[in-house]
């Protein structure tokens, strides 16, 4: 171990003793680094000749080595820093910790980002999974190149998928005779789960966003709810935000939601311990959708509300405000959006009709 050693000058004695001992390092190199820049932070403290204050001289040293950022560690300050749903992202840093370790991102490199894409095609996930993975995983290491000043190209930059987007495949949509038996079906089903169906429907909302929907955020006096983030769910992006009329069967399957409900969430069953567990909501609603409808999803309402929509020429900044779709142009960003009459008149215009 190499040490840092010299006397301390009379004014600071009182403070620090008359000789200063600290363990610098193994390597002569780093030591010589870290006592190179501790030389003038001592010379700081002792230039005063009043007022001398002790300092704990570990923490200082700690303060200027570099510092080392373990894979999952950096995950979770990135998560909590940005935000940010965690699920994503961390199930990605666990299948690279998985094939690679749980090591200083600074020790990862090219060689383990296409060890990552073997292993997501050996799974048989779709290219534009891998790719949604890949960004994730780019995003933490881009911060934490960052953070440490690390002049070295991120391992999960440009990374090339082999046939990329080639299987990718159109999502279904359901017919207006689909939606109207779907509806009924949940409307008559004395089923909370299946309420959900109609809902999802006639808004365009993403599940979660109406899993997780508090009953505060609904106002039946204009007939409209409020898409927000909370405690027990965030939303997908900035742009998530909003508040949608209720039409048709969306207002009728609410209706029937909240006599089952709580009083605070809408879909209690699916609130647990603070969190919103939009995942199993999805598994049972999919589970009687798939079966059906011919392997249809939920999900797949939310591209039949673009569809309709479309079909009837709405503006395209008006299907994007409905749906909590990014903006697409930067003259999208501009002002508060359409008014909720007029997204009331739009969604009227392709509403399935309630018996």
């Amino acid at each position: 171990m190499i040490y840092y050693s010299r006397r301390v000058p009379k004014n600071a004695v009182k403070q620090y003793g008359s000789h200063i001992r600290l363990a610098l390092s193994r390597d002569p190199i780093e030591a010589a680094n870290y006592a190179k820049k501790l030389t003038p932070i001592l010379q700081s403290f002792w230039v005063t000749q009043k007022n001398i204050r002790p300092v704990d001289l570990s923490l200082v040293l700690d303060n200027i080595k570099p510092r080392v950022f373990i894979l999952s560690e950096l995950t979770q300050e990135y998560i909590e820093l940005k935000n940010i749903q965690a699920n994503p992202t961390l199930s990605s840093v666990n299948i690279l910790i998985s094939l690679c370790g749980d090591i200083n991102i600074e020790s990862y490199d090219r060689q383990d980002a296409k060890t990552f894409i073997s292993n997501l095609q050996s799974r048989g996930n779709k290219t534009g999974t891998i790719r949604r993975r890949i960004h994730c995983l780019s995003a933490i290491f881009n911060y934490g190149h960052s953070e440490l000043d690390l002049q070295k190209r991120n391992p999960f930059s440009r990374l090339i998928i082999r046939n990329e987007g080639q299987d990718k495949l159109r999502r279904g949509v359901f017919t207006f005779e689909q939606l109207k038996l779907g509806y009924d079906k949940a409307i008559n089903s004395g089923s909370d789960i299946k309420l959900i169906f109609p809902i999802l429907g006639e808004t365009g909302c993403r599940l979660a966003e109406i899993v997780g929907l508090r009953v505060e955020d609904i106002d039946f006096a204009n007939q409209v709810i409020r898409i927000r983030p909370n405690a027990a769910r965030r939303l997908k992006t900035q742009h998530s935000t909003r508040i949608l009329p209720l039409v048709g069967y969306a207002l009728k399957a609410i209706e029937l939601a909240i006599e089952k409900s709580d009083g605070v969430w809408l879909f209690p069953r699916y609130i647990k311990e603070g969190h919103c567990f939009a995942t199993h909501a999805s598994n049972a609603l999919n589970k009687w959708v798939k079966k059906d409808f011919d392997g249809l999803t939920a999900h797949s309402l939310r591209h039949t509300m673009r569809d309709r929509l479309r079909a009837v020429e709405c503006p395209t900044e008006m299907i994007d405000q409905i749906g909590g779709w990014a903006d697409k142009s930067i003259g999208q960003s501009y002002g508060a959006g359409y008014p909720i009459t007029v997204v009331h008149r739009w969604l009227s215009r392709v509403r399935v009709e309630a018996d």
